[in-house]
């Protein structure tokens, strides 16, 4: 990658690119068959091809084109296996693994950011090229000046304008969606979510946010947070954190190591914002991994809720009232929170029965997470011609609740392509404020 394409017009024709090229393999696919070559070959290969075409569009253009990769890369255990499986592997390659910018552009910025003289007074060994590129930067391993191992992050130039442009586009398409949705405030939540979006592109708040959490994990035995060593507006360095990317995990561990993961996983998202007031809020594997030492390694905190007061109550009592089955106090409650806006009517056992399936895991001592069972209770929210889509589109998603709501569907989704096994009841009545004394 060496410049990201920055027009709106360009940007979209690149997004363009992957159905047209869909289509014109398709065309030469049926040409072959009819030539007699075998379907099951020429199948293969057209999914192959655009699979490497979605990385390639998707990483080439980074911003929020990309971050709707990652989204999927996180949420596709809840999609049909003979949708998803041919474009797994390239998903997951966004998370960590996108195009990344030459090293002449990357000594450009550093100069630019640190000084010319940062190769002797401040960072030396630095790695040619990155051990991760994302949506918004790309990471190098280099030594501190006092001998330290660091991580260096260094922002995308047009970074900012990518993910900008891509995320009031999809704003744009959201509100237009709207209609299959009378139950959202549409505006109010992509609005939220471009406010959150352009934290994201602030490093000395990153940096902020990453060294409140590691003082607030410092010393712990289960979660390893790298500290802030410095920063500027585009430069972000942290202390090195080694270990096996959950995405690895995901592959290739036993099942002992994904149970243990998958809890320290799930304690995190409930526990952290008690313990250091906010909410690690961009779930997907390529932020995680598990440290030689065994604990739970986390990275990347552009992407932060606030949460002063831990989360709120409500959350815990709504989710007590879904499990002891009093539909009527969920609609009640729910209504409270802005879930269910003024003057929309809702049935309560119909919200209650589109629910339970989403909490059946505190249903349980212990609950195996799969991509099958999110497969199973997914169904029925993503057909359009059932009850559960019908009443899920009455519901709304307040603000407040954006990254809180990013945070829990993405997690369940993490944990089933883990495939751990849970005492999420358990973990939710120690940490969830609200669940287990919902009076």
């Amino acid at each position: 990658m060496s410049q990201i394409p920055r027009n709106a017009a360009r940007r979209t024709a690149r997004l363009a690119s992957i159905p047209l090229g869909a289509a014109g393999r398709s065309a030469v696919g049926l040409g072959r068959r009819a030539r007699g070559e075998s379907a099951e070959v020429v199948n293969e290969e057209m999914r192959r091809r655009t699979a490497e075409q979605l990385f390639a569009v998707l990483g080439s253009l980074k911003g929020g084109a990309m971050k709707v990769g990652q989204t999927l890369s996180v949420l596709e255990a809840a999609m049909p296996e003979d949708l998803v499986e041919p474009y797994r592997e390239m998903l997951v390659r966004l998370q960590d693994a996108a195009p990344p910018m030459d090293q002449a552009e990357v000594r450009r910025i550093l100069d630019l950011e640190l000084g010319r003289d940062w190769r002797t007074t401040q960072i030396r060994d630095l790695t040619p090229e990155p051990v991760a590129a994302a949506s918004i930067g790309q990471v190098h391993r280099g030594t501190w000046h006092d001998g330290r191992t660091v991580a260096v992050k260094i922002q995308y130039p047009g970074a900012d304008y990518a993910l900008r442009s891509d995320l009031q586009q999809l704003a744009r398409l959201a509100r237009v969606m709207g209609t299959l949705a009378p139950g959202m405030d549409v505006k109010a939540a992509t609005t939220e979510l471009l406010e959150r979006a352009d934290e994201e592109l602030d490093y000395p708040l990153e940096a902020r946010n990453q060294q409140a959490f590691a003082d607030a994990y410092a010393g712990d035995d289960e979660v390893a947070v790298p500290a802030v060593v410095m920063h500027t507006e585009h430069v972000l360095v942290t202390e090195w954190l080694d270990g096996v990317p959950l995405s690895q995990i995901i592959r290739e561990a036993d099942q002992e190591v994904r149970d243990t993961l998958g809890t320290l996983y799930l304690e995190l998202a409930v526990r952290s914002p008690t313990r250091a007031g906010l909410l690690h809020a961009d779930p997907h594997p390529g932020n995680f991994r598990l440290t030689p030492d065994g604990r739970l390694g986390v990275v990347d905190f552009g992407a932060v809720a606030h949460l002063p007061d831990g989360l709120p109550p409500a959350v815990g009592r709504l989710a007590r009232r879904a499990l002891e089955g009093d539909a009527a106090a969920l609609v009640e409650g729910l209504r409270e929170e802005g879930f269910v806006r003024p003057g929309v009517r809702i049935d309560a056992d119909d919200l209650l029965s589109y629910l339970r399936p989403f909490i059946e895991p505190l249903s349980h001592e212990t609950h195996h997470f799969s991509r099958e069972w999110l497969q199973q209770v997914s169904a029925g929210a993503m057909d359009m011609r059932s009850r559960e889509f019908v009443t899920g589109a009455r519901l709304n998603l307040p603000p407040e609740y954006v990254l809180v709501h990013r945070v829990f569907l993405g997690s369940t989704a993490v944990l089933c392509q883990l495939g751990a096994r849970v005492s999420a009841r358990s973990i939710m009545e120690r940490y969830l404020p609200g669940f287990a004394d919902p009076a």
